[in-house]
């Protein structure tokens, strides 16, 4: 009896946990969709004066050229989303395909993958960021993207190399493989779905990493260049006026912390679901 007592609550924390962050990053997720066919003013248009506060006509003011700020928020989203998905995708898709490589390759490959995606990842992303933008010359969207995912490769590489080796060891792969199973049906049968739920744990928690990094890359210059309106570079324009108009640094803040916060609590919903034995002291 006090074993089912103790689950209960438990199971409403988890659902509780998953259902708010479904509900923040799903706010802005129809916030970006909308975004490609509507928004209330013009982005690039002078709405307004300059630095005026929230009102029934700008409800989160405008900033110092007079273009109204909820408009530019609305258009991060879908900045941030973009550079969200984009980066866990190339990551994913590089990190998965390593991992795997790694996994099932000889000792010696092994050991290079492995010091690969250590150098990877005791790499700045920062300074990874200023190396891919000098390669290509310029600042873009494209170029935070693909920072960002060779980034995340690294991490979800080794994760991915880990949790491959410690399925591979199983009885049942020793009984496909005597059965005479192909490497690739390992793989897509056998290693790929025992291992995907805690890599999709991992893709939650790298997507909001992902979107801090692309703010901290618009906040040095180096993510979307203008009009493009990222939260990272709302932040940097709102700077040198947080004393006057603080709103227009407190805004696109709040928008950044909530789907971080949407995110790392959907991907805590997810840990949860995928280990029904895991306890948490609070």
């Amino acid at each position: 009896m006090t074993a089912v007592a103790a689950i209960a609550p438990r199971r409403t924390r988890t659902s509780l946990t998953l259902s708010v962050g479904i509900a923040l990053v799903g706010l802005h997720v129809v916030v970006a969709l909308l975004t490609l066919f509507w928004t209330p003013y013009d982005p690039t248009g002078m709405a307004g004066g300059r630095l005026e506060g929230p009102s029934f006509a700008h409800w989160a003011g405008t900033d110092r050229l007079g273009r109204d700020s909820l408009t530019q928020i609305m258009i991060g989203s879908r900045i941030a989303l973009t550079v969200g998905a984009g980066a866990v995708g190339i990551g994913a898709l590089i990190g998965v395909t390593l991992g795997v490589l790694a996994a099932f390759a000889t000792r010696f490959l092994d050991d290079v993958l492995a010091a690969a995606f250590d150098i990877l990842i005791a790499f700045p992303t920062l300074l990874l960021a200023m190396l891919v933008v000098a390669a290509t010359d310029s600042a873009s969207l494209f170029s935070a993207i693909l920072a960002l995912g060779v980034a995340i490769s690294a991490i979800v590489g080794r994760l991915t190399r880990i949790l491959a080796k410690r399925v591979l060891e199983m009885d049942y792969i020793t009984a496909a493989r005597t059965a005479g199973t192909s490497w690739a049906g390992i793989v897509f049968i056998h290693l790929l779905p025992n291992i995907w739920p805690t890599l999709l744990v991992n893709f939650a928690l790298q997507f909001g990493l992902a979107v801090i990094a692309e703010a901290s890359l618009s906040y040095l210059g180096l993510g979307a260049p203008p009009p493009n309106a990222s939260w990272g570079r709302l932040l940097q324009e709102a700077q040198g006026t947080v004393y006057t108009a603080p709103f227009g640094a407190i805004a696109p803040g709040l928008a950044l912390v909530s789907l971080v916060i949407g995110m790392n609590m959907l991907a805590d919903g997810l840990r949860d679901i995928g280990d029904p034995t895991r306890r948490r002291s609070r």
